[in-house]
């Protein structure tokens, strides 16, 4: 949520903002923002997309080889014009933009008020950039040393960019919590949230640690202090994403591309890793930690959204394959209700971005009870890998789509061959189980293939349930966790209210809901429960709601009792989410773009939850 982009050097600053700013929209925001310098400090902001900004731009005075940019996502304040960023100074000669909550705001702020300061907008952010200037002036400091003491007073989280119109070839950026990325180009420097407004420039990048200062000049000098005032040598390491894998690559959607790409990006997750034939599972992260593995007498799992959904699916694996209790946990909740956490228990912290705020907080907890943390994330050189003890990249790519699809997929690849190694380990699985589990899942890649052939059957299902007001997904065993993904993705690109139940819930009741206006989603696959599914279609059928069924191929039992019948290959049950959740996807996809909404950037949602 909120995206950041900055430039000092020799070029026109202006376009590499805004083409930034259009790169960082996938984050999810609702204004925006530039300022530049030429001359003199200026401030163009309004609320709504970055396209209204452009508009708004239009003949004014943007030249200038310095610049900041923002979009943003309203925590404090509602979203218009005043509130976006960047924000002004009491003089108007300091500029700031911010991602994060700066907690403590309120307290600060009437301080201030009390010295004589006036703010224009409802914002944490104005009341820093005051704060840092109050500092300079009273203290009779440089701006670097009054931004180092200003966020020694301030609590919580932030990823800044200040500019200063005395001071008009300097940048300054600090970050704690909030992450902050900087390239380092020849005599001139890119900041940005992540590095996709980034690869297009350099491949050589900085990533700030939490509570670190960069100060970065004309003439090429990249200087980091932490704010308790110790230097810090720049560590700069390469880019790992391409240019073309953030681009829509001939899809009308970042979203369905994303939704394509899974056969690659799940043979990308296993590759080097998986080995049927020889019967190898190499995760270098685990191996690392492989006796605490082995010995734990509990996994907890924690992660927000479609992350928490991934961790459901593992739940079953690690239990199934290795014998290990597990506890998934929202990371939202967990640190919130004092959990107990033994120093043997194993914690994965499980997020596409690397930057989930809430799974943040829930590691730190977990680490000062002395459990080992284990990461599964896909973004290389993010926040949560460089906070754990250990963990493993999904390898899927750039997602810029802000429903999670191909993240989803890749994370339960990589909990899979997790699961698979511990049992095989523990020798809680036997030789020829391991041997056919690998087999089948080296096999996924192609069978997703097949269901994406089923696109156009999809399209036709959605235009007939696109004006829909509910939904219900039922799902049982490992199938469940793909009833709440289903439902989740159905909710959050096409705001149609769905729910995602265990199957046998049902009759507890959302039963009371079914009637011939309500479509359920049954994913009725072949499995150990698969006669209990029948019959929970068949309580469907008795109060007239209308069943979309998944089903394994050639099933003869459930396509005489539902309305609309999706085949998809037979699979192993343990890996039947992988394909499974794939239709659901392309159903999801299909009524959001016929009812007009945002596929890739869905009203109030982020793609990177930065603050709690």
């Amino acid at each position: 949520m909120c995206g950041i982009v900055a430039y000092i050097g020799n070029r026109n600053a202006y376009p590499i903002l805004i083409k930034g700013l259009h790169r960082l929209e996938y984050r999810g925001y609702d204004s925006a923002g530039v300022a530049m310098f030429n001359d003199k400090l200026s401030v163009y902001k309004c609320k709504g997309k970055v396209a209204d900004l452009e508009n708004f731009t239009s003949g004014k005075d943007v030249g200038g080889s310095i610049g900041i940019g923002h979009t943003r996502w309203a925590t404090h304040g509602e979203p218009n014009d005043v509130n976006a960023h960047p924000h002004y100074s009491g003089s108007k000669k300091l500029v700031l933009i911010h991602n994060g909550i700066i907690e403590n705001y309120a307290p600060l702020k009437e301080e201030m008020k009390k010295r004589g300061h006036k703010f224009e907008s409802d914002t944490d952010t104005e009341v820093l950039i005051h704060l840092i200037e109050d500092i300079q002036d009273r203290e009779k400091v440089d701006l670097v040393e009054a931004v180092r003491i200003a966020l020694n007073n301030v609590i919580g989280a932030y990823a800044i960019v200040l500019l200063s119109e005395e001071n008009p070839d300097l940048l300054i950026a600090a970050k704690k919590s909030s992450p902050l990325v900087i390239g380092v180009g020849e005599n001139e420097f890119f900041i940005a949230s992540d590095a996709t407004p980034i690869v297009e420039y350099t491949k050589n990048v900085v990533y700030l640690e939490d509570e670190e200062i960069a100060v970065m000049n004309r003439k090429g000098k990249l200087q980091i202090k932490t704010i308790r005032n110790k230097e810090v040598d720049p560590y700069i390491q390469a880019l790992q994403i391409q240019l073309e894998a953030i681009e829509k690559g001939g899809f009308e959607h970042f979203m369905l591309k994303e939704i394509y790409e899974q056969p690659r990006s799940i043979k990308d997750s296993m590759r080097g890793r998986v080995n049927a034939t020889e019967g190898i599972v190499a995760l270098g992260g685990i191996h690392d930690h492989l006796q605490k593995f082995q010995n734990a007498k509990r996994i907890i799992i924690i992660g927000c959204g479609t992350s928490w959904h991934a961790g459901l699916v593992a739940e079953y694996l690690f239990e199934d394959l290795a014998r290990i209790p597990v506890e998934v946990e929202y990371a939202s909740e967990f640190r919130y209700r004092n959990p107990v956490i033994y120093e043997t228990d194993i914690v994965i912290a499980i997020s596409q971005s690397g930057e989930t705020a809430d799974t943040l907080a829930a590691i730190e907890l977990a680490k000062s009870k002395g459990a080992t943390i284990f990461g599964v994330c896909n973004v290389v050189g993010s926040t949560i890998p460089r906070h754990t003890h250990g963990g493993s990249y999904t390898h899927a790519g750039p997602e810029i789509g802000v429903a999670s699809t191909k993240a989803f997929t890749a994370q339960v690849t990589v909990l899979t061959m997790m699961a698979l190694l511990l049992g095989h380990r523990r020798g809680t699985i036997t030789e020829s189980h391991y041997h056919e589990m690998l087999c089948e899942l080296e096999a996924i890649p192609a069978k997703i293939e097949k269901v994406l052939k089923l696109n156009d059957q999809l399209k036709n299902i959605a235009s007939v349930f696109k004006d829909s007001k509910n939904f219900l997904y039922l799902g049982r065993s490992y199938t469940f966790p793909v009833a709440l993904e289903g439902a989740l993705k159905l909710k959050e690109i096409s705001y149609i209210h769905a729910e995602g139940y265990p199957a046998a819930e049902m009759k507890h009741g959302p039963i009371a809901l079914i009637d011939e206006e309500m479509p359920i989603v049954v994913i009725a696959t072949k499995g150990t429960s698969y006669e209990k599914v029948v019959s929970n279609i068949q309580e469907v059928k008795a109060r007239k709601g209308k069943v979309i069924a998944v089903v394994s191929e050639g099933d003869m039992i459930v396509k005489t009792m539902a309305d609309y019948v999706i085949e998809i290959p037979e699979t192993d049950e343990k890996l039947v989410p992988l394909v499974s959740v794939v239709p659901l996807q392309l159903l999801a996809y299909h009524i959001a773009v016929m009812r007009g909404c945002n596929v890739d950037q869905p009203r109030n949602l982020a793609k990177s939850v930065t603050v709690e």
